[in-house]
């Protein structure tokens, strides 16, 4: 698949033979209990999921296709943990909106679901919608393209209490990106305009959504832009607080320390801030000019550690789906490329830096190419998505339990 960030294909001397496994690796390196809940068909029941899910206090799944449904524009489904799926809405390119390749659907009290479709609406650059759970959708903003923002990027949407909406577009004033606000009303305002090397290092095409803390300050990542390169830089972490005063957090360089952040962040109790590179670090496996990747870490000093660097072949390579955090401080995610078959890994790193390959994606029955972050329910199950693979072909959900000394039973 194509992506919008520098993402070369790493090389994999060798391996060429195993690409034609399919089924699911059960090896002593993935001794998990991992299992495809649901393999998408195509056509009218949605095709290649490229955002990551949410869930309900029953356990119940929503996410989007980007592809598929009645018009072939995406869907918006639910899905049981036994596998039964219920399309909640399917996109038909117009008016409503086309291709929702959402982070994560935000979802309220009332079970309405909320979310981005990177084309379409009145003027043709995304909309913001809302999805009821009885499947009546309704647009609550359409960009039009100039300064108030086009092309929702990949990262969703975050919804405070009172009910307003923030997200981030990949164009806007100046055509670097915004932040944007969108209230319970459907009035939107731009928080930010991305100013990229035009006029300030600030950063450049935020490629996912934002996170916030108690007192409502946002943050998130630019793929591009930053202090080295200006709008061709190599990626930052800012801040945006609800003046909208912008705070560059970081810059990345992007060897050792990574570099095109492209996934969304996690922030800790202590205001640490976790996340992932597309490419960069330590690691010539993807070429000496690209790298594999990283999962770093932001201190509130701005002090950035590299915790781990991808290297292909054993660990993945690409991350784009960023990572969640348990209690024990353990981070999990996804590679969107690497491993033995080059179609990614599920993996999990602990606060020590021990690095751990939960499951190795095949490229067949399992799945292939997760783009999206992982889902956790609490019990320590995690739940994605794979945008191609399963059985069709055309991309799965899973769910993956680590396992503990042999048990199956979650433990930190």
């Amino acid at each position: 698949m194509k992506h919008q960030v520098k993402n070369l294909s790493c090389s994999l001397i060798g391996l060429t033979a195993l690409l034609g496994v399919a089924g699911v690796v059960t090896d002593s390196a993935q001794a998990q209990s991992y299992k495809v809940i649901y393999s998408f068909r195509g056509g009218g029941d949605g095709a290649h999921p490229a955002g990551g899910l949410s869930h309900d206090l029953a356990g119940n799944l929503y996410g989007t296709t980007y592809r598929g449904g009645t018009y072939g524009f995406g869907t918006v489904f639910k899905l049981t943990r036994s596998g039964e799926k219920r399309r909640l809405y399917s996109f038909g390119g117009n008016g409503d909106g086309r291709y929702p390749r959402d982070g994560r659907l935000a979802r309220d009290e009332a079970g309405n679901l909320y979310g981005t479709t990177y084309e379409g609406g009145a003027y043709g650059y995304g909309a913001v919608f809302k999805v009821s759970n009885a499947g009546k959708e309704t647009v609550l903003y359409s960009f039009a393209g100039g300064s108030d923002g086009e092309y929702p990027t990949w990262g969703g949407l975050s919804l405070d209490p009172e009910g307003n909406l923030y997200g981030t577009t990949w164009g806007g004033a100046f055509g670097y990106g915004t932040v944007f606000k969108v209230d319970k009303n459907g009035t939107e305002a731009v928080l930010y305009n991305f100013a990229g090397g035009e006029f300030g290092p600030d950063g450049a095409y935020p490629y996912k959504g934002l996170i916030r803390d108690s007192s409502n300050n946002l943050y998130g990542s630019t793929a591009y832009g930053g202090a080295f390169g200006q709008e061709d830089g190599f990626g930052t972490v800012f801040k945006v607080d609800q003046t909208g005063k912008e705070t560059l957090l970081y810059s990345f360089h992007p060897y050792p320390d990574g570099g095109f952040p492209s996934s969304g962040l996690t922030r800790d109790a202590q205001g640490n801030i976790y996340g992932t590179t597309n490419s960069g670090g330590n690691s010539s496996a993807c070429g000496i000019d690209v790298g594999c990747g990283t999962v770093f870490e932001l201190d509130r000093n701005g002090k950035e550690t590299v915790m781990h660097n991808f290297n292909s072949v054993t660990d993945g390579a690409h991350p784009f789906g960023g990572v969640v955090r348990d209690d024990s401080g353990t981070l999990y995610g996804t590679a969107n490329e690497g491993g033995a078959y080059n179609y990614g890994t599920v993996f999990k790193l602990d606060k020590h830096g021990k690095f751990t390959v939960l499951h190795t994606f095949t490229g067949g029955a399992d799945g292939g190419y997760p783009d999206a972050g992982l889902n956790q329910d609490g019990k320590g199950n995690f739940y994605g998505t794979t945008y191609d693979g399963g059985t069709h072909g055309v991309g799965s959900v899973f769910e993956i339990t680590p396992s503990c000394s042999g048990s199956k039973q979650w433990c930190p």
